[in-house]
């Protein structure tokens, strides 16, 4: 199963971020002809790379190029949206999208954000209460009350439940929120206990326990696929490393995110054999065998379209090749 992820991450030292994005919208297309299941989109605010700010835009551009691809967009900092607007932009991408989009929630993790968005870092998990419970609220086409009025949203989406939605964290406040609204819990780190704690709180709500996902230990989170493992590195480490770094930077020494790596340099990024993984077509095919999913970040930071595009056919062909081996 391939996938593919999207942050659109732009250093000065890159290629034109127009020349990313109208890549991206491309790759979704010709990803989902050969067989991609699932892109990824995230958000981040006020970054110095460019990271998306509106992944629902690129989300919409995508959808309009594609017919049956999943798009997730992990997470959305909902602190930081305007509850009506968000639920407006909601119901408008299911409908083009035919349902094809869900979305993860977070309170996001960057006083630097909220900064930005002009929101106090420290009411970010009462806001996300009350801004989510207005979203499902209004993406189901009922009624919510935000800021003193009543409100309602038009056009209702393609379903009068409202597309799928999660919560996204890594802790028990997060699970509290995922169970008290009724949704799945994606979690960023890999805590058994969370997942124990998310099934006691659905319960004392009244609830059966929802869709829950936990990263792998181990797996990968960023893949590429080359004939030359070596010379790949070459050509594409710096890009990793600077999307590493930056990660690594939003956490502010957090270390428990299974994405998370503390690398300095390229053949230290190499060498740590983490998150970021750079695996011949033969180990590539081993993984799709396995049953687990090949999570692909072709643009890592920045990396040229022209370039990335190699590394995506080559990843493609592997994939191809053991499905042709299954018929």
């Amino acid at each position: 199963m391939l996938t593919l992820r999207f942050d659109m991450r732009a250093p000065d030292w890159a290629g034109p971020a127009a020349d990313l994005y109208a890549a991206a919208i491309d790759m979704c297309g010709w990803a989902e002809s050969r067989g991609a299941v699932l892109t990824v989109l995230s958000e981040h605010h006020g970054t110095e790379d460019g990271h998306l700010p509106t992944p629902l835009i690129l989300a919409s551009a995508i959808a309009a190029r594609t017919t049956s691809l999943a798009i997730l967009i992990a997470a959305v900092p909902i602190p930081l949206c305007d509850p009506v607007r968000l639920a407006e932009e909601i119901n408008v991408l299911d409908l083009i999208s035919r349902g094809r989009v869900s979305y993860a929630f977070g309170v996001g993790h960057r006083p630097e954000e909220y900064e930005h968005g002009g929101v106090d870092f420290s009411e970010r998990g009462r806001i996300a209460d009350e801004y989510i419970a207005a979203v499902l609220a209004l993406t189901r086409g009922e009624p919510a009350d935000v800021a003193g009025r009543r409100v309602r949203v038009t056009p209702q989406g393609t379903s009068s439940a409202g597309p799928p939605m999660m919560i996204a964290g890594g802790s028990r406040p997060g699970v509290r929120r995922a169970a008290t609204h009724g949704l799945g819990f994606i979690s960023q780190i890999d805590r058994p206990d969370l997942k124990d704690y998310y099934d006691e709180r659905c319960r004392a709500a009244g609830r059966e326990p929802g869709f829950v996902q936990f990263p792998v230990p181990g797996a990968p989170t960023a893949v590429f696929v080359a004939d030359d493992v070596g010379a790949a590195w070459d050509e594409l480490g710096p890009h990793l490393l600077h999307d590493a770094r930056m990660a690594a930077a939003y956490r502010h020494g957090d270390d428990s995110i299974a994405s998370i790596t503390r690398a300095d340099d390229v053949p230290a990024l190499r060498a740590a054999d983490g998150p970021y993984r750079i695996l011949t077509p033969a180990d590539a095919a081993d993984v799709v065998r396995a049953g687990r999913p090949l999570p692909l970040h072709p643009l890592c930071g920045g990396i040229d379209p022209a370039v990335a595009w190699r590394y995506l056919d080559t990843a493609v062909s592997a994939v191809a090749a053991v499905e042709q081996s299954r018929t």
